[in-house]
Order: C-alpha cells, then sequence, then structure tokens
C-alpha cells in the first residue's frame, strides 16, 4: 500500500520507519525538504521511503496520515483538501498549546475536537482518529512489561477504521478498540494530557494506557 504522511517530525518518521519496515510504500510530506531532521530518512537508500512537499504526499498515499502540530494543521489541511478526497486519513494530532513553565493545555475540547475538525475540514475524507496517546517512540511496535497497552480508535465510516485497525495490528498494537464515531475525539484527546500529567508526576514517558480486567 502507499501512505502518504503529512508531516516530517518525530511522530511522522517514527511511523513511516514502522510503516516500511510493514512493506508500505511511504512518502514524508514536508514544507522543506532539506531541512536536518530529516537527514536519515534520506539517507536510506529504501526503494518504499519517499519525501516530497505536503501535497505531493497527499496525493501519493491511497491512506494517508495527519502528523502535523496543531497549530499548523489549518492552513496544511486547506492546502491538500482536493488531494484527499475519498481518502482515508488517519488522524494522530493533538490540539496542544505549549505554556511556560507550566503542562500543555488543550486549545478545544468538550464541546468538539481536532478529530472532528480536522473531517469538518475534510468533508469528502473518512477521518480516523488514534495514536495519539502515547509517545512517538512507542507508536510501533510497543512493548510493555507491566501489561498490555490499548489504542483506542474513533470515526464515522466503518471501512475507513477497519483499514486503521489493521495498520494498527502492523505496527504491533494486538490490542486496538472501536469506540464510536469521530466525536469520541473529545475523550482521546484530554487523554494526551492525563499521559502528559503523568509522565511529569513519574519523571517518565514510556508508558501508555492498559485497560485491565478479571
Amino acid at each position: 500500500m502507499k501512505i502518504g504522511i503529512i508531516g516530517s517530525g518525530d511522530v511522522a518518521q517514527a511511523l513511516g520507519k514502522g510503516l516500511v519496515e510493514a512493506g508500505h510504500s511511504v512518502m514524508l510530506g514536508t514544507r522543506d525538504t532539506e531541512k536536518r531532521e530529516l537527514a536519515v530518512w534520506r539517507k536510506k537508500s529504501d526503494k518504499l521511503k519517499n519525501l516530497g512537499s505536503t501535497t505531493e504526499a497527499a496525493n501519493y498515499g491511497d491512506i494517508a496520515i495527519l502528523a502535523v502540530a496543531w497549530h499548523a494543521a489549518e492552513d496544511v489541511l486547506s492546502q491538500i483538501r482536493p488531494q484527499l478526497s475519498g481518502k482515508v486519513v488517519i488522524d494522530v494530532t493533538n490540539p496542544l498549546i505549549y505554556n511556560e513553565d507550566a503542562p500543555p493545555s488543550l486549545s478545544i475540547g468538550h464541546t468538539i475536537s481536532a478529530g472532528e475538525v480536522v473531517q469538518q475540514s475534510l468533508p469528502d475524507s473518512h477521518v480516523v482518529k488514534t495514536l495519539n496517546i502515547v509517545s512517538h517512540a512507542h507508536m510501533v511496535k510497543p512493548r510493555y512489561s507491566q501489561g498490555l497497552p490499548v489504542m483506542f480508535v474513533c470515526g464515522n465510516n466503518e471501512s475507513a477504521k477497519k483499514q486503521a485497525h489493521e495498520l494498527l495490528i502492523e505496527l504491533g498494537w494486538s490490542d486496538s478498540l472501536d469506540i464510536g464515531g469521530i466525536e469520541k475525539s473529545r475523550l482521546l484527546e484530554p487523554m494526551c494530557l492525563l499521559w502528559v500529567e503523568y509522565g511529569i508526576v513519574r519523571n517518565t514517558w514510556d508508558h501508555a494506557f492498559a485497560v485491565l480486567s478479571r
């Protein structure tokens, strides 16, 4: 499968590497293909690794992954909307505001979520929210000694969510759960803040969520 990743930061590169290892052809989309952070991606002589503009990446993929900082999302989405028409778009963003001397907060929530905003911005696409509640370092092949991590999925299109589940399995998530429509992003995005708060208190970023049952 061809997968276009809109973004080129740590999250985009971690997912890109994992998807290439799973056998997919991936294009990272960026506004600056020469930036230093992409040196490792550029050096790999792998035919499955590609680099282009955000528009090229959106056009390239059978599936697209939105992995940009939230403050840039509106501008990016307005540019690539035509290229994403009819496609599954996996949204891994969080609408975070970074505060000086304080943990981040959400710019929106409760009455609407980033996932819903992305779906409204892409009315002809099938948006699925997932992978927003874990560090980029553990998005692929998550391994935790104390239990099995769970990854939640939400979106309005059943076929799109099925494709997202299949990709999650390929990335190593053996436990993923569909929690409903895209409005359930209002639950998942605050979970990112909880993940951050736990990391601050425990001084670790190697944690994930799990649901325990007897």
